[in-house]
């Protein structure tokens, strides 16, 4: 007999459906068994470029509200005047905590290479109001041809962009978005500069580059030993100071009169390009530089510090836009080190998934990836592995060879038929044919914890959450940064009414995938059960923003049949409720 169902309004519970205010209840399933740059926009500093190339830099997350047991904490960001506040992190035995950061006072939030500019975004009213046509066109134009997504938040914002842009081209709006559609390479380079802003600083998030020196570089050098050659790659890369970080880091690792380094920054923003291959920065930039490299690679100048000409002498800048391909920046099996820090999730999913394709295929196997820690992989990335020292976490491209890899392919694709198949049944609340489908999954491919996963929720929809949970903390125990088994594992808490392991859990989920909206969602109801109005405002806020971009397998798993617009409608129901 399946445990009682948790009475969280309006959400359905693994084994059972509730229905969504003010929409129609579909009916239950069974559970019976069973644009072209022109020449001036060429390569920077001597890479070969192809026209119609720019690169899109991303903000960060705002800050989580609580720190959960012993995972890497993203950096706590303040605006406020004075000294910046670090982060409030809980020490619980078994994971390490990463150092606290904090944005400059005042200032836009730094990406760490450059953010998507804009207003924080508001608590929104149930009832908001419609863009303006103008504006939605610009979103629209701006997601196509940059690959950024913006949320209704920066309307106010974009009209003004809109505006300006406009009139200094003596058109209307509607005649300067009909002309954007057009070839027009010099427009769209200014525009990149007006959305994107560049403040960011050396060795930020410092966590990740002692991994990087004493994990990933030592790695590496032991792979290309007979090469000698190493190559890294900073992805929106804004004013520079990530890309110098790395070459000051690899200039204590990296044998320089015996090996060749190359350093590749690329970014959209023109502006912030000219300021990197200047090299020169206030001294608030170096505010987290170590005084060694201090001493070592900066010199006077002016009122700030100049970077010293033999590490400007190792990177070359690039100026792309990372919603196109280039054969030349993405060929196969380039670079050792990949820096794409809070970038993904500031583009369009399109963009992202093809995005992190193209970083995948460049990486040569053995190769690191760093992302920021307000960004995410969502589910298992294929052809990644997980690593976590360091406070952090960062991931590998897994190393196979070309006749291994036609292999796997061709055992796998009747594994992804079933996968794909028992995704569809969950949507159509199918549940028990969803676990006979899985159930033909065999041999290795049975193992991926992708498959796991899905039969996990399955069980959890026909309400056997105990045989669910069982399957959740196998997966922890092999991968515990798998922030959907961890929601998953707070769902069936919600199911037995254990809702303190069932809110801890889905906190470890959302801080682990900052772009993760359903354990937002949980989190935002339990808070609503327990009268907590403001922390449910709060979270139904947040999930109701991550919900529109939420992967469509995440919706399948974890929705319980309703779709994203129904969850959409959820969110703003409850909001209005606790308003």
């Amino acid at each position: 007999m399946p445990p009682r169902e948790t009475a969280v309004p309006g959400l359905p519970m693994p084994s059972g459906r509730a229905a969504v205010p003010g929409l129609p209840m579909p009916p239950r399933g069974t559970a019976a068994a069973g644009s072209p740059m022109p020449p001036e926009e060429a390569a920077v500093s001597g890479l070969p470029m192809p026209s119609g190339q720019v690169a899109v830099p991303g903000p960060p997350m705002p800050p989580e509200e609580a720190a959960v047991e012993g995972l890497p904490m993203p950096p706590r960001e303040t605006a406020a005047a004075g000294s910046p506040t670090p982060p409030r992190e809980v020490a619980v035995p078994g994971l390490p905590m990463p150092s606290g950061q904090a944005a400059v006072a005042g200032s836009p939030m730094p990406s760490g290479e450059a953010a998507v500019a804009g207003p924080p975004v508001p608590h929104r009213d149930a009832a908001a109001a419609e863009p303006p046509e103008t504006v939605r066109r610009l979103r629209g134009r701006l997601a196509e041809l940059l690959g950024l997504a913006f949320d209704g938040s920066k309307d106010a914002w974009l009209a003004g962009v809109l505006r300006q842009r406009a009139a200094q081209h003596a058109l209307s709006e509607r005649g300067y978005l009909d002309r954007l559609a057009t070839a027009w390479g010099t427009e769209l380079a200014a525009l990149a500069e007006a959305v994107t802003v560049s403040e960011t600083y050396f060795f930020r998030n410092i966590e990740q580059f002692n991994a990087l020196a004493e994990t990933v570089l030592p790695a590496r050098l032991r792979a290309r030993a007979a090469q000698r050659r190493l190559s890294m790659l900073s992805l929106g890369c804004a004013t520079g100071e990530e890309a110098y970080t790395l070459a000051m880091v690899a200039a204590d690792r990296v044998p320089e009169s015996r090996w060749e380094l190359l350093i590749v920054g690329v970014d959209v923003n023109r502006g912030a390009l000219r300021n990197a291959m200047a090299g020169r920065y206030s001294s608030w930039s170096l505010r987290e530089t170590p005084e060694a490299a201090r001493q070592r690679w900066f010199h006077p100048a002016g009122d700030g510090v100049e970077v010293d000409p033999r590490l400007r002498s190792r990177i070359r800048f690039v100026e792309h836009n990372l919603v196109h391909d280039h054969p030349a920046l993405f060929a196969p099996d380039t670079y050792d080190v990949v820096l794409c820090r809070n970038v993904l999730m500031y583009l369009t999913p399109d963009a992202a998934k093809a995005l992190l394709g193209r970083i995948t295929r460049a990486l040569a196997p053995g190769g690191y990836l760093f992302l920021g820690h307000t960004d995410s992989l969502g589910g298992r990335p294929d052809g990644l592995r997980v690593h976590q020292s360091h406070r952090t976490f960062f991931y590998e491209r897994v190393p196979q060879t070309g006749a291994g890899a036609r292999q796997a392919m061709t055992r796998a694709a009747p594994a992804r038929r079933h996968r794909e198949a028992a995704l569809t049944l969950l949507r159509e609340e199918r549940f028990g044919e969803a676990l006979q489908a899985v159930a033909a999954v065999t041999g290795a491919e049975a193992d991926r914890p992708d498959v796991w996963l899905i039969r996990a929720a399955a069980l959890a929809h026909l309400g056997e959450t105990g045989r669910a949970a069982e399957l959740c903390r196998r997966l922890l125990e092999r991968d515990t940064l798998f922030a959907d088994a961890h929601h998953l594992l707070a769902e069936c808490h919600e199911g037995d009414d254990d809702h303190a392991a069932a809110a801890e859990h889905h906190r470890i989920a959302a801080l682990l995938d900052p772009a993760f909206a359903m354990p937002r969602l949980r989190l935002g109801l339990l808070a609503r059960r327990r009268g907590d109005r403001a922390a449910a405002g709060r979270e139904l806020d947040r999930a109701m923003d991550l919900l529109r971009h939420e992967t469509d397998e995440r919706i399948a798993l974890f929705g319980g049949g309703i779709g994203r617009a129904a969850l959409v409608a959820l969110c703003r129901a409850e909001l209005a409720a606790v308003s």
